[in-house]
């Protein structure tokens, strides 16, 4: 894996997620909770791409012609309905061990994903670029937020768009997101989040506007547990999603 003098990378985070590596692509197994969420994000990631770059959301392939990473992709939840949807896609993720479950699915699955186990300050320093960058559930787990969303912004392309989805550091995310998903619901393994790591809305819009991108959109991701869905809501006390352009 490629290394750099600065780093985002929580080496305890990487393990734990090494440590489940097998699971990414079993419904039923321990990310079941982002086998759930992925309708609400796609949909979400989909919308407004389309909207941004004007595409008829409705084609086979609206994305042809945009690159896309997926930073932190784990075993590629994001990357292949991408690529599916016509991107180019470069899925990065600092766990070799989830970039090998996510290239052996991808090659099952017949899709051309360019998978690297790397980091965001490593592209950036190599001067990628790209239309869209999604950063989904993944900024709560990084060692270092404002070098994480630097090297993410310095990446996006002029009228390019990153997407950001993560967790707010209120004490109702602390009830449901920890206490009541890894404790009682057991949903996730214990210890996935630390509530210390959760970011308030406005906490990363300074950050990405430090970046030079600007936040033209925003939603909260509500779970109904009647209906066992998430869906969009105003209500960004758990979860949430941000949408930020570089405007020039």
């Amino acid at each position: 894996m490629e290394k750099s003098a600065r780093t985002t990378i929580d080496a305890s985070e990487i393990e734990n997620f090494s440590r489940i590596a097998a699971e990414w692509w079993n419904p039923q197994g321990k990310f079941r909770p982002l086998h759930k969420f992925n309708p609400t994000r796609l949909a979400y990631i989909k919308e407004k791409a389309c909207k941004a770059f004007d595409r008829d959301i409705n084609s086979a392939s609206p994305l042809r012609g945009l690159r896309l990473l997926d930073i932190g992709c784990g075993g590629g939840l994001l990357c292949e309905p991408m690529a599916r949807l016509g991107a180019t896609v470069v899925g990065a993720d600092a766990s070799e061990k989830n970039i090998a479950v996510a290239k052996l699915h991808a090659e099952t699955s017949g899709l051309n994903i360019d998978y690297r186990a790397t980091t965001a300050e490593a592209l950036a320093d190599r001067g990628e670029k790209f239309d869209i960058i999604l950063n989904m559930e993944v900024v709560e787990h990084v060692a270092a937020v404002p070098l994480f969303i630097k090297a993410c912004a310095t990446m996006v392309k002029p009228n390019g768009l990153m997407f950001i989805a993560t967790l707010n550091r209120t004490w109702k995310a602390l009830a449901f997101a920890i206490i009541g998903a890894e404790y009682i619901l057991r949903w996730l393994p214990k210890g996935t989040h630390s509530f210390e790591k959760f970011l308030k809305p406005d906490e990363i819009k300074h950050e990405l506007n430090q970046s030079g991108l600007t936040v033209i959109d925003q939603s909260g991701v509500s779970y109904d547990p009647l209906r066992a869905h998430w869906h969009r809501s105003s209500d960004m006390s758990v979860n949430y999603m941000l949408l930020a352009r570089r405007l020039k």
